[in-house]
């Protein structure tokens, strides 16, 4: 019986010398928010299970490029190394993803080097640092809160039925990395629009016993510009999603608040 063999890949000379597997990386870097972005390469030792939040590390541990070319560590965010932050989002492969939770053995295709770039529509702060502050922004437009006063004792809240439970839990599990937001083709500086994550958020809390008392403000909010009439349902969102959430039934659900809003405010005059 013939046996195929893998084919094995193309290895360095210092590769060669350790007798090591190398990780080729290709970094897209930005030193100011001003600076010509330029892009850096390096090869670094492979381990098995590797992500990319711990390729930029082994970076980090000896910063010099493939060519032997000393330079500084790359710049990312990162914390909880867990896919619960939000804050490692960056373009793998052209793909936007989260770093920590993007291995590096599924990655890898043949030789090809992996490719690291920040996210395309937030302004870069450094390298693959970009500021994502517009979520956060949004977020306050439509009172993304539930609003309580917490200065004296408010005894216990408001009970909620299982199946309202049920359907707020998923929305509650966006963690703000913005990927809805990149892969958008709805969000850009021509439309202003909100974006997937702040509408999912107001669906969250306009379904809150207490949260509800906003419900009218969030509405009125999203009607104006930049708000849910942009969408237009390309469910890119749905597609990139690192948690899944039901993003398209929020947007319908929401559409159709508003909708509903707005009329209440026409025969309200």
């Amino acid at each position: 019986m013939a046996t195929a063999t893998l084919p094995t890949p193309t290895t360095t000379a210092a590769a060669q010398r350790t007798g090591t597997r190398t990780i080729k990386v290709e970094i897209k870097r930005q030193a100011t928010p001003d600076a010509a972005a330029r892009t850096e390469k390096f090869e670094i030792p492979y381990r098995p299970g590797m992500n990319i939040t711990s390729v930029l590390g082994e970076i980090a541990a000896e910063p010099i490029t493939a060519d032997g070319r000393e330079t500084t560590a790359i710049a990312y965010d990162a914390n909880c190394l867990e896919e619960i932050c939000g804050s490692c989002a960056m373009l793998i492969n052209g793909k936007a993803r989260m770093a920590c939770s993007a291995l590096v053995d599924k990655l890898r295709e043949g030789d090809e080097p992996i490719t690291l770039a920040p996210l395309s529509k937030f302004p870069v702060v450094r390298d693959l640092a970009v500021d994502r502050s517009v979520l956060f922004q949004n977020l306050k437009a439509v009172k993304a809160w539930v609003p309580i006063d917490g200065s004296y004792e408010l005894g216990p809240a408001p009970r909620q039925f299982p199946q309202i439970q049920e359907q707020r839990y998923p929305l509650s599990n966006c963690i703000s990395c913005t990927i809805c937001m990149e892969v958008c083709p709805q969000f850009n500086d021509s439309t202003n629009f909100v974006g997937a994550a702040t509408i999912a958020q107001v669906k969250l809390f306009n379904m809150d016993p207490s949260g509800a008392v906003l419900k009218e403000e969030r509405l009125r909010a999203l009607a104006g510009d930049g708000g849910v009439q942009e969408c237009g349902m390309a469910q890119n969102c749905v597609a990139a999603c690192p948690k899944q959430l039901p993003l398209i039934e929020a947007i319908s659900d929401v559409s159709r608040d508003v909708v509903f809003q707005q009329v209440k405010d026409l025969f309200a005059r």
